[in-house]
């Protein structure tokens, strides 16, 4: 009796543990640090808006013509298709496999490319304090030991990864906080008036704002390892979206409304450390900058979380091989975080405002993609299964996905030619890597997930979709 328990728990002691379920409070800080992390960022839009004025604006007026319409589109079809891999199955289940996977291939780019900033934008704060970090000889071995730390602690689990998230978010906010309440006496509204034409420069305006407003449809990448998501998912984008705006207008109206619209020339990356100290003193601009660097950390987690669950939602629904699809003992994509870093490290050399350009790109054109399936599945799926749905009909979605999709390509347009380039050989690739893989597969040289055994079923072809459930209302990714 006591060996058959003995072979039972080596049995059981094996299998990997169940991840525990992300719930309301560390989904909300997810998607607060896969779109923003705090004020950290916003200081270009004030120096490139010719002062105060447009940079206020431009925070009240995009996220209601870009960030609540994305939140509302990812809402609707998180919660209809709750499974990793998010906006790689919406856009299959739209318009089919092949452009799903074009759709995952920018988006996963797009996300590296952004996750390789933060790193470096943490050993930029303290090497303020620590001068050597800007040698090269330091630097690497300090790049490479924190990007290594933090995908070994996304290995260890996503809960993990959530409740850093809150801790993280919690302190780096505090400070900006203290710092609002100590400008109250100095504020004069007038100097939030202030604007320089001479000085607008519109392309980085739109760059900055863009880049700090985004990536609100990333966490649906893990959607299956959310509680409850027809629930918690919509609860957790509107708190995230009064989260984000309060973490910029705040800071913003003390820092602007306190200090001499003279100095706004002066804003730019990391000007907030100086504000602080203008406002509070030297303590305040060194919470600030500790405050930062914790925040480039949130950042780096959150993003890896959705880089990595995206492939392996990618490798359940047969797009990738399925050792992505492995586990951990603790839950989490081993392959996947291991293939996410390695991009991370091999994209880290290039400068800060090429990176954003370029993942503006990427991440714009995937964008239109996910605006036009949503518009399609009104249409083609109206009776599909809806936990959250849009309280709005085809042509209210229609108008309502309309001027985000007019900002995208204003972004687009006004990419340097340079960005273009790249953008176009990434696209050429991606193209090229599709019937690669498909080859891949009709020769065995790599095992696939069976269809019969994926956690979701019938994304190869739209007609396959539809002949397999036989009707519209009942065409869903879901088993």
């Amino acid at each position: 009796m006591g060996e058959e328990e003995t072979i039972v728990n080596d049995e059981n002691s094996s299998k990997p543990k169940p991840s525990p379920k992300l719930t309301l409070l560390p989904l909300v800080f997810l998607i607060f640090y896969e779109v923003s992390g705090g004020p950290f960022g916003v200081e270009d839009s004030v120096k490139s808006g010719g002062g105060p004025l447009l940079a206020l604006l431009g925070f009240l007026i995009f996220p209601l013509i870009w960030s609540i319409p994305e939140a509302l589109v990812t809402a609707e079809l998180a919660t209809s298709f709750p499974e990793n891999g998010g906006y790689v199955v919406w856009i299959s289940s739209a318009f089919g496999p092949f452009w799903g996977f074009q759709e995952g291939f920018w988006k996963w780019f797009s996300g590296v490319m952004d996750n390789a900033l933060y790193p470096v934008l943490f050993l930029d704060y303290l090497k303020h304090s620590f001068p050597v970090l800007d040698h090269v000889a330091a630097r690497v071995p300090a790049l490479l030991v924190i990007t290594f730390s933090l995908t070994y602690l996304n290995y260890r689990g996503l809960h993990i990864v959530g409740f850093s998230a809150v801790v993280l978010a919690v302190f780096s906010l505090c400070p900006f906080v203290v710092m609002a309440l100590l400008a109250v006496p100095n504020i004069r509204p007038k100097r939030w008036l202030f604007v320089d034409t001479q000085k607008i420069n519109w392309r980085g305006y739109f760059n900055t704002m863009f880049w700090n407003l985004n990536y609100w449809d990333k966490a649906s990448t893990l959607a299956g390892e959310v509680d409850r998501p027809g629930k918690t998912f919509p609860k957790a984008l509107f708190g995230a979206v009064l989260l984000v705006m309060g973490s910029y207008l705040i800071p913003l109206m003390a820092g602007t409304g306190a200090l001499s619209s003279s100095t706004s020339g002066e804003w730019s990356d990391g000007y907030f450390a100086e504000v602080g100290m203008l406002i509070g003193g030297v303590w305040l601009k060194g919470w600030i900058q500790a405050a930062a660097a914790m925040s480039n950390l949130g950042l780096f987690e959150a993003e890896m979380s959705s880089d990595a669950f995206q492939l392996l939602g990618m490798s359940e629904i047969g797009m990738l091989p399925a050792f992505f699809a492995q586990r951990s003992k603790y839950g989490t994509p081993t392959i996947s975080i291991l293939c996410s870093a390695t991009g991370v490290i091999f994209l880290s050399w290039m400068s800060f405002q090429e990176i954003i350009e370029f993942l503006n790109f990427l991440y714009a054109l995937g964008m239109l993609l996910e605006f036009a399936a949503f518009v399609k599945l009104r249409i083609k799926k109206p009776d599909l299964h809806r936990p959250y749905r849009v309280p709005l009909n085809t042509f209210g979605v229609s108008m309502l996905c309309l001027p985000p999709s007019l900002l995208v390509i204003l972004v687009m347009i006004l990419a340097a030619s340079k960005t273009f380039l790249i953008s176009g050989v990434i696209i050429v690739l991606g193209f090229c890597l599709y019937p690669f893989l498909t080859l891949v597969k009709e020769k065995q040289w790599a095992t696939f997930i069976p269809e019969e055994t994926r956690p979701v079923s019938g994304v190869s072809s739209e007609s396959q979709l539809d002949a397999e459930h036989g009707d519209e209302s009942a065409a869903s990714l879901l088993p």
